[in-house]
């Protein structure tokens, strides 16, 4: 039997997500092969051991999200560089003996190869892309441009800095996304998740006020090109060979798919597994997925977003998340549920991933002084 410790909460804005994606994750989880431990981290970033309630340990009725509680600051969780995640007690410290992390940590401090870090100094396999794979991930404007030298279509966008809101510069900037895109068009942070700090701007006096917005959870903002079109997911999984299943559609019933309308809105989307695309549409997206996923170089899972101009048809990357959303209403896992991978297989299988990853890297050489 395997000790799986699943990660979750954390730092970022989506710290709520986080401990529903857990709690679905954890139900799931076969407990005749797996033990688990259930490690949250506080808003604060400080980690503790958890106790579970008891219907984590009982898949939930189909479509059924629980959360799981806010984290109790009991026992502490240490990270030792080398020797894995030991429990702080009283007296002395207790080695936890993980064989793999599952990190449920959604954004920022959890999506964006900061956990991943510190789990390679420790020296544990875990579930998910590595450190790069992450960085990239998250960095929408970082794997846009990897895309864009790859010739892979993405949705034109400008980059702003907060230098660029000054009154010097901001002149400017309106001007040139007036030239390039017109209104309406979207603003969003480059590094942040789940549509957090995204808005539509529809006129030029709400710029302002968008950037700052998004400006409060990246140091950097992108505003995009607005397209009139259908929303397209597509789940990617492996590692040297990665998969693509068929593609998934989303049918905001809001302005778009926001923070609400994919966590706390119960009628926030309609989701169409599989999209109604032709079979010629649906091949391109997928390849294009894979693709995506390799120039970005992920390794065990990631939900590539795309968009689909409604007046001509025209494929667009929008953008890859490599801890995407595992709750019951979650596209990742319904989608590969709907190609034939249950829930407990594909937590098998990312498992698996995560172990021959290490495998992998540990089959590396890096003392010079045994060569």
């Amino acid at each position: 039997m395997k000790t799986v410790a699943v990660l979750y909460g954390g730092k970022s804005g989506e710290h709520e997500v986080s401990l529903i994606s857990a709690g679905s994750i954890i139900a799931h989880l076969d407990k005749t092969k797996y033990s688990i431990v259930p490690i949250g981290i506080t808003k604060e970033g400080e980690w503790y051991l958890q106790t579970l309630p008891q219907w984590a340990y009982t898949p939930p009725e189909q479509g059924l999200m629980r959360a799981l509680p806010e984290i109790e600051k009991t026992s502490r969780v240490i990270a030792v560089p080398g020797r894995g995640l030991w429990l702080e007690t009283e007296k002395r410290l207790q080695n936890l003996e993980i064989d793999i992390v599952f990190p449920v940590l959604h954004g920022t401090f959890g999506e964006d190869g900061t956990v991943q870090g510190l789990l390679e100094t420790v020296d544990l396999p875990y579930v998910g892309a590595d450190v790069l794979g992450s960085a990239v991930g998250m960095d929408k404007e970082i794997s846009k441009r990897l895309w864009l030298s790859a010739g892979l279509p993405i949705v034109d966008y400008i980059s702003v800095r907060r230098e660029d809101l000054s009154d010097k510069n901001y002149q400017t900037l309106v001007r040139k996304v007036e030239t390039r895109f017109g209104w309406p068009c979207f603003v969003k942070p480059t590094c942040s998740g789940s549509s957090v700090g995204t808005s539509k701007v529809n006129h030029p006096e709400a710029l302002k006020a968008a950037l700052l917005s998004a400006l409060r959870w990246s140091e950097r903002a992108l505003v995009e090109a607005f397209i009139e079109a259908r929303e397209i997911e597509c789940a990617v999984l492996g590692n040297e060979s990665p998969i693509a299943f068929p593609p998934g559609e989303i049918i905001p019933s809001h302005e778009f798919y926001d923070y609400e309308a994919k966590y706390k809105d119960p009628h926030g989307a309609s989701l169409l597994i599989p999209a109604p695309l032709s079979e010629e549409t649906k091949n391109r997206i997928m390849s294009i997925a894979i693709s995506a996923y390799k120039y970005a170089s992920i390794k065990g899972m990631a939900r590539v977003d795309f968009f689909i101009e409604k007046m001509t048809g025209a494929v667009f990357l929008n953008e890859i998340n490599t801890i995407p959303g595992f709750t019951a209403i979650s596209m990742y896992p319904r989608m590969c549920i709907h190609a034939g991978l249950a829930y407990i297989d594909l937590l098998d299988r990312l498992i698996e991933l995560g172990i021959e990853e290490y495998g992998a890297k540990r089959a590396l050489e890096y003392d010079f002084s045994t060569t």
